[in-house]
């Protein structure tokens, strides 16, 4: 009775369990980015990362058998982040209270990853003098890292762009990826462009050729 009652005492329970895998899910939620397993075993309380993985894939399994909008995804690394699925991010993105970013910083965003590592004088050639302001940003959001190289400052997008974004580490499959969004943006601007000039061609016409 004695050993049996030891033995209880240092396998966890399924409160435990439940509570901790609970710990893991509220931290992917809160740091709304990947997290690697040291990170969330303090969060737990746990050096073994064996132990974290465990758990995070317990939670992982939990998010596939609910069928919701959400998904926990096991990345390269040993990370582990909490997203909205690709299916639903198109339809609620207007309704984030703080979007990530406008067109402009978003196209120098796209402009350094495809062509990184690259200089900064190079991205305010082809992206104009307000792209100081948009490193400035992406820097300070970490999609961005800056590395002074004698007297030229060399630009690359991070590992956190790449998750953040749901884009491959593969640099060949994340310019294809870049590429198509790109092309997104180049036809959503079109779009809008003609919508103008249709609106524009309407007001010029007399009221009796309506």
């Amino acid at each position: 009775m004695g050993a049996s009652s030891k033995e209880q005492k240092e396998k966890p329970g399924d409160e435990d369990v439940n509570r901790q895998i609970a710990l893991i899910e509220a931290a992917l939620y809160v740091a709304g980015r990947p997290l690697d397993l040291k990170t969330l075993g303090r969060i737990i309380g746990s050096r073994s990362k064996r132990k974290v993985r465990e758990l995070a894939r317990m939670l992982m399994k939990e998010y596939e058998k609910r069928n919701s909008s959400l998904e926990v995804l096991e990345l390269e690394d040993q990370r582990f982040v909490l997203q909205l699925k690709t299916d639903y991010a198109s339809k609620v993105r207007r309704l984030a209270v703080r979007p990530l970013l406008t067109d402009g910083p978003l196209r120098t965003l796209a402009y350094i990853a495809y062509r990184q590592p690259v200089s900064q004088k190079q991205v305010i050639a082809a992206r104009g003098t307000h792209a100081y302001k948009h490193i400035r940003q992406l820097v300070e959001m970490g999609l961005v890292e800056k590395e002074q190289r004698g007297r030229n400052k060399i630009l690359r997008a991070t590992e956190y762009f790449a998750d953040y974004f749901g884009l491959s580490h593969n640099p060949v499959t994340m310019k294809r990826q870049l590429i198509r969004i790109l092309n997104s943006i180049a036809n959503k601007e079109k779009k809008k462009q003609s919508e103008r000039k249709n609106k524009e061609n309407r007001e010029s016409l007399p009221l009796n050729l309506y």
